[in-house]
């Protein structure tokens, strides 16, 4: 601000400035005002923020952190994780609305195959029972393009369509559905080797 009473004083920098003046006048008592309600008005939220409301930016964030895992939880994690997942007729009939609409276009409609390998046969590329499929559409094939699914679909629908999956291989390849285990906990759906999901 001027330290000058009078206006239009000039200030003598025209030789430093390609011979433009500059005045040295007091700044307008409005812009003065709202230069001081400015301070007052940071003093007053940042005493408010800290001290009475007792917020902070890291409260902040771990509030919107449980906000979003509420509203989008990690698959698995809702309630049990792994012991969720149980592949189950019911789970098998709702997963057929999911696999049209999300994974017939790479797989076909029938599960033949077309971009991606067929479902429906014996030969799986990335293991054939119900934990290696589930665990290839939760966590996708980036290399050869497929997506990871877990956290487009979300635990309950990738459940759904891993049954789904299953129990149409089963189905082409007359195995029973869900398939049954063996002493080692491996189901017998896997007789084909290597896999190809």
């Amino acid at each position: 601000m001027s330290k000058h009473a009078e206006r239009d004083v000039i200030l003598g920098h025209e030789d430093e400035a390609d011979g433009i003046q500059e005045y040295d006048n007091p700044l307008p008592d409005w812009w003065v005002g709202l230069f001081w309600l400015t301070i007052l008005f940071a003093i007053g939220y940042a005493v408010h923020y800290h001290f009475i409301a007792d917020r902070s930016y890291p409260k902040a964030l771990a509030q919107e952190l449980a906000d979003a895992e509420a509203r989008w939880p990690t698959p698995g994690a809702a309630s049990g994780g792994e012991a969720e997942f149980a592949v189950t007729a019911e789970a098998a009939s709702a997963g057929a609305t999911v696999y049209q609409q999300n994974c017939a276009s790479c797989h076909g409609a029938n599960l033949t195959g077309g971009i991606g390998p067929s479902l429906v046969d014996a030969e799986w590329i990335h293991g054939g029972t119900p934990e290696a499929i589930r665990n290839t559409i939760t966590n996708g094939v980036i290399e050869r393009g497929m997506l990871a699914w877990g956290p487009i679909l979300g635990a309950e629908r990738i459940t759904q369509v891993t049954a789904y999956v299953v129990q149409q291989n089963a189905d082409a390849l007359g195995l029973p559905f869900p398939p049954e285990h063996d002493e080692e906990g491996e189901a017998d759906h896997d007789e084909g080797g290597d896999a190809r999901s």
